[in-house]
């Protein structure tokens, strides 16, 4: 099959912005949604516990759904894979604000099987980047993903305070239909691309409908479909790929339920309100977008990935143990912030490392993958955070991060040796 390699600058800079906008608008209507969540939960009778359960059933949702969608996008092309993604969301966040009762409210978790957005849009970027960039490319993504963080929970806590929960969902709601249009207006059909010849010359492929036809009978994708789950077991089995699964599934778990319930613990423990929620949320938002934005492609072009997760685990224990000694709001940022700097660096590295390894035909199932990875710490901690905050209390989150994050660090000297 012979395809046309169509080398222009101005649409794939368009390209590029365009997948950052959208990155924006998605961060900012799910920051709308994680500071409605817990008060709109609160006024249809539920405690941090079945809270809990809520965050766990939309983990299982996006479980599932992740595994397969990556394979989507290779198979389908990254416009369909996204339009998907946002038109869940949209689902999601409408049947969110016209919830008027717990079971309805469990219900609206069913959309998020289908809503990854971000895993839309790493599939993008990393086709059209090389390894050499690749971990600089996704981090400024998340730099995008993180303004919308950041911007989010002030959208949230105002529409809280003056409108209603159910206003601000269908807020959110209105943000992923605009990201459903312009996905459709800007982002081809399918942007896998050929190796660059250059590190400045960046391809896209553009296809015309018989092309589309041959790539589906090309080796790549003969006879492959959305579940082939075989094929997805053997990506498992690449050198490496198994293992950066498995440290940020570990290093996700503790942050996770820090990260799932401290809505409801700064409105239950410290009784903040909506407003001042959402300020503290911001702040998180500003580290992790100032550190996956300038930080990564910083310490990445100067220590190697292994010396880089050895750091993040001995930063992650101290912190982790630091935060079950402090009771007071502002030293719980104050701790938390090297833990937030450490899992933004680690998130970044990790996706980057498993995208390398393995073939450009399957990054998406990859990125796919690695989004399970996040989907199922979403199923655990969630119900585990609400659990521990119920009988125990706030320092059990410092105490069970400390100790996973040691064990992990023990395994990494001993793994990385060298």
């Amino acid at each position: 099959m012979k395809v046309e390699v169509v080398r222009t600058p101005r649409k794939w800079s368009c390209l590029v912005i365009n997948v950052h906008i959208n990155m924006f608008l998605y961060a900012t209507c799910w920051a709308i949604q994680t500071n409605t969540l817990p008060y709109l939960s609160k006024n249809l009778g539920a405690d941090p516990l079945i809270f809990g359960y809520l965050q766990s059933t939309c983990g299982v949702a996006q479980l599932f759904g992740g595994i397969l969608f990556g394979r989507f996008g290779d198979v389908f092309g990254s416009r369909v894979a996204l339009t998907l993604a946002f038109l869940a969301a949209a689902m999601y966040y409408f049947m969110l604000g016209a919830a008027y009762s717990l079971p309805m409210l469990f219900t609206s978790s069913l959309p998020s099987l289908l809503m990854h957005c971000m895993t839309g849009g790493q599939m993008v970027i990393t086709d059209l980047t090389d390894s050499e960039r690749r971990a600089d490319a996704l981090g400024k993504l998340w730099l995008s993903y993180g303004m919308g963080s950041v911007i989010g929970p002030f959208i949230g806590g105002f529409v809280n305070k003056h409108y209603s929960e159910q206003t601000a969902a269908f807020v959110a709601c209105a943000g992923s239909v605009l990201s459903v249009v312009l996905v459709w207006c800007f982002v081809p059909h399918n942007t896998k691309k050929l190796a660059p010849t250059s590190a400045d010359e960046l391809d896209i492929v553009e296809l015309s409908d018989q092309d589309k036809e041959a790539v589906k009978e090309s080796p790549e994708n003969k006879g492959s479909s959305v579940c082939d789950i075989k094929k997805l077991f053997r990506l498992l089995t690449i050198p490496d790929v198994g293992f950066f699964l498995a440290v940020k599934a570990l290093s996700g778990m503790p942050y996770a339920v820090f990260q799932s319930m401290f809505p409801v613990v700064a409105m239950t423990v410290f009784n903040l309100p909506a407003d001042k929620n959402g300020y503290i949320l911001s702040y998180q938002a500003v580290l992790t977008m100032l550190s996956q934005g300038f930080g990564v492609g910083f310490l990445t072009s100067r220590f190697s990935d292994g010396a880089l997760l050895k750091f993040c685990f001995v930063i992650f224990t101290l912190s982790y143990l630091l935060m079950a000694l402090v009771k007071d709001v502002i030293l719980v940022c104050v701790v938390s912030t090297p833990l937030t700097i450490g899992v933004a660096v680690l998130v970044v590295t990790t996706t980057s490392e498993m995208t390398k390894v393995i073939p450009e035909a399957d990054t998406g199932s990859i990125l796919g993958l690695s989004m399970a990875v996040d989907s199922l710490g979403g199923i655990i901690s969630p119900t585990l955070g609400g659990f521990l905050l119920k009988t125990v209390g706030f320092y059990a989150f410092g105490y069970q991060g400390c100790i996973c994050s040691l064990l992990v660090a023990i395994a990494l000297f001993w793994k990385l040796k060298d």
